[in-house]
């Protein structure tokens, strides 16, 4: 048996067949000609944007709008202006196309994997799989196809990039199994949005599991058996089949209010990237949009984007959610994630430096240029503002001014905003868990990000491997920070809602529900089944289950207890 990592839930049943990169070596040199050498450059990069633009209308006509966004994103980042030039000048100085490509678009890759927002971290894949298709079309190889298999096939490679998921031949795959990436990667997304069976980070999968090896991939467990016997194979088989039932019976969830047996409301919401993710949240029966990341706006633009094209974006997505809550974060930059025209200083240790709602504070002239499309595009819904990274009440109540000052320029330029917007903060950092009651005096409602909050509280980088242990939510002061986070916000009677990945956890969702916590905001394909979760439980029965679970000393004692008590 192997162990990796959950990514997509489901059993596949079928018979390994190991893809194998291409060789894609070559000879560095120095070029005489520059002008030819970068015609050469952009003849590949065409056709590589012509290729990926097949794949994402060929994705969005079989799988959906917003995970045909991720290959258009990928024509976006291979066309950047600071990788082009980049590019461009390496080949001037006397660089070949391959060697400037490599040495440029590691460059990116390393900057994106600095960063501490998984969204950003997402981007690294994206760099090197862009990577691969232009180094590809400069050396004229095949990149990996698997879009003719046969049936039940369980496709086992180094990395299954989003170029390959793209072309995937869904009918035919009965699992995908990894040596690399992790539940928030785009393949992830793609696979889960594909509905196929996948466990990646299996570290050595390619040269343990042999072409034409029955195996079993147990996504929901993050588990591969290789070899099944008779009695392996039939229970698992069984398994499949409750799992899908399971899947059919949530169906009956959707379209229904998110409410606890005894009748208690809560709202269930979707974590959004951009615009375009909007359409999936609906499709999957989000009740509101809880975290709107602004960063894509910042990250794909080669200078300050504007405040009409903010407006925009923030408009297009407060329109489409028809007066449901939209939250968007602000800013949410360091020193860690490099965007050329912010001039940011390097930090030894961004995650703790200038950054977030600190740098928006000290460039006021700037993050008023966003908080003013923000507030003309709660003309069109219910927009609501979140700071991020708040450590002290000065944080929120220097937001609060900078905003008053924004309505009044608006004002008098005579265009509409919502006067009574919302400004409210992401709850991820000790300090303001400490905090919480005086921050739930000076902000409009709490959202907790438990992905950071975990990380600060434990300190411990969900990245590192070697610690991968402590980065878990059920450790008792992880617990106790959120019950003194929701109960503060409750008491004060602010709206407390939570983005993190925590919210879509069944085990853990009857300890929020007992500490009073709102608004659960997760990724799309978790809406239903979250729904199912809060259904069954009385507040009664939670409060039981979490006195029990605050009384435990080890994360161990509380996540057994939880899961002899799951439902």
């Amino acid at each position: 048996m192997y162990q990796g990592v959950n990514a997509s839930e489901g059993i596949g049943i079928g018979t390994v067949m190991v893809a194998v990169d291409p060789d894609l070596t070559f000879e560095p040199h120095e070029v005489a000609d520059s002008a030819a050498e970068k015609e050469r450059y952009q003849t590949a990069l065409s056709v590589f944007c012509d290729k990926t633009q097949a794949q994402a209308d060929h994705m969005k006509e079989t799988v959906g709008e917003a995970e045909a966004e991720i290959m258009s994103g990928h024509i976006v980042l291979a066309q950047d202006p600071g990788m082009t030039d980049a590019i461009n000048a390496a080949i001037d100085g006397g660089t070949c196309a391959e060697q400037a490509l490599m040495d440029t678009s590691t460059m990116f890759e390393n900057m994106f994997l600095s960063m501490d927002d998984e969204m950003f971290r997402l981007r690294a894949a994206d760099i090197a799989d862009i990577r691969t298709g232009i180094l590809a079309e400069l050396l004229g190889k095949e990149v990996v196809d698997l879009s003719v298999l046969p049936e039940n096939t369980v496709v086992v490679v180094h990395d299954l990039t989003p170029s390959m998921t793209a072309t995937i031949d869904k009918a035919h795959v009965a699992g995908i199994v990894t040596e690399t990436g992790g539940r928030t990667s785009h393949s992830a997304i793609i696979a889960r949005a594909l509905e196929i069976p996948a466990v990646l980070s299996v570290s050595n999968s390619c040269t343990a599991l042999r072409n034409g090896m029955t195996v079993v991939v147990d996504g929901g467990k993050g588990v591969v058996e290789a070899d099944p016997n008779e009695e392996t194979l039939a229970a698992y088989t069984a398994k499949a089949e409750a799992f899908a039932a399971e899947k059919a019976a949530l169906e009956a969830f959707r379209g229904k209010p998110s409410v606890t047996a005894d009748g208690i409301k809560k709202i269930i919401a979707c974590n959004i990237g951009n615009p375009d993710d909007v359409p999936n949240a609906l499709d999957h029966d989000a009740e509101a949009i809880g975290l709107f990341r602004s960063e894509f706006l910042f990250m794909d633009s080669a200078e300050l984007p504007s405040e009409e094209e903010q407006f925009n974006a923030y408009r297009k997505v407060a329109s489409a959610l028809k007066g449901a809550p939209v939250i968007i974060r602000t800013l949410d930059v360091g020193g860690d994630k490099e965007i050329p025209y912010l001039h940011m200083v390097k930090e030894d240790n961004p995650f703790m430096g200038f950054r977030a709602v600190r740098y928006c504070l000290a460039n006021p002239d700037q993050y008023k240029v966003q908080l003013r499309a923000l507030l003309r595009a709660s003309a069109f819904g219910d927009v609501k503002i979140m700071i991020p990274l708040v450590t002290c009440v000065e944080e929120v109540v220097a937001v609060k001014e900078l905003v008053e000052q924004c309505k009044a320029e608006l004002t008098e330029e005579g265009r509409k905003f919502n006067e009574n917007i919302e400004v409210g903060i992401m709850v991820e950092t000790p300090a303001a868990s400490l905090l919480a009651d005086r921050l739930a005096e000076v902000a409009d409602f709490f959202s907790i990000g438990t992905n950071d909050l975990i990380g600060y509280t434990m300190c411990a980088d969900r990245g590192n491997d070697t610690i991968s242990n402590l980065y878990q939510v059920y450790y008792p002061a992880v617990l106790r920070s959120l019950k003194n986070i929701i109960e503060s916000g409750v008491k004060a009677g602010i709206m407390v809602g939570m983005c993190g990945e925590a919210a879509a956890d069944p085990l853990l969702e009857p300890l929020l529900i007992s500490w009073g916590l709102e608004e659960f905001s997760m990724s799309a394909p978790s809406i239903l089944r979250a729904r199912k979760t809060i259904s069954q439980w009385t507040k009664v029965e939670c409060d039981e289950l979490a006195e029990k679970a605050l009384a435990c000393n080890t994360a161990a004692e509380v996540k057994a207890l939880l899961e002899s008590a799951a439902r």
